[in-house]
């Protein structure tokens, strides 16, 4: 449940605009709105694994890299309004797990 407007009390906290609350699925919330408020109710079965990688989040590792690369070369379409900036793909010099010298302890 995401609130956008108003405030509702769900088991004694009360969520304001831009909270959203995550339930499981056997739980059977009590919701109570404090005020006139609107809400966003969504749910349905497990995505999966997600990959996430600058601003890119997807269910598949190549689909990011397909990504990364239609961002480099501008096929990718900016919003009409947001589009007088391009912003490049950072600097990945991220290595796999397990490559290189282990990190220093932390004291």
């Amino acid at each position: 449940m995401y609130v956008t407007k108003g405030s509702i009390e769900v088991a004694g906290k009360i969520y304001t605009p831009g909270q959203m609350l995550v339930f499981n699925r056997t739980a059977d919330p009590v919701m109570l709105a404090k005020e006139k408020s609107t809400i966003m109710m969504l749910g349905g079965e497990p995505l999966g694994e997600r990959f996430i990688w600058w601003n890119f989040v997807s269910s598949n590792k190549e689909r990011i890299e397909q990504a990364k690369s239609d961002w480099k070369e501008g096929r990718i379409i900016l919003p009409p309004t947001d589009n007088h900036e391009f912003i490049p793909l950072p600097t990945d010099n991220s290595k796999p797990a397990g490559t290189g010298p282990p990190p220093p302890a932390l004291s």
